[in-house]
């Protein structure tokens, strides 16, 4: 799934316009940026990054900033699991 800190109706519109074929849901209020250490307080957004987690919630993986941009080390990740 994808987590994104714009409202529902951007993602929504996103999801069209990229043909997303996963869940994507919106953390308007940006509480999962926040409990994920991800969140900017200053600049008022969320670092774009790529959690891997597995069947029992155990983060094994996580990818930051330019790097969570391209899902390969996130397939990595799951083909690993």
């Amino acid at each position: 799934m994808g987590i994104s800190v714009d409202s529902y109706a951007a993602n929504k519109r996103f999801k069209e316009d990229i043909g997303v074929t996963f869940p994507l849901l919106s953390d308007f209020k940006r509480k999962v940026v926040k409990d994920y250490g991800i969140y900017d307080e200053e600049g008022g957004y969320a670092s774009r990054a790529t959690f891997t987690i597995d069947k029992d919630g155990i983060i094994r993986h996580i990818e930051q900033g330019k790097d969570a941009i391209d899902p390969t080390g996130a397939y990595q990740a799951c083909s690993t699991l």
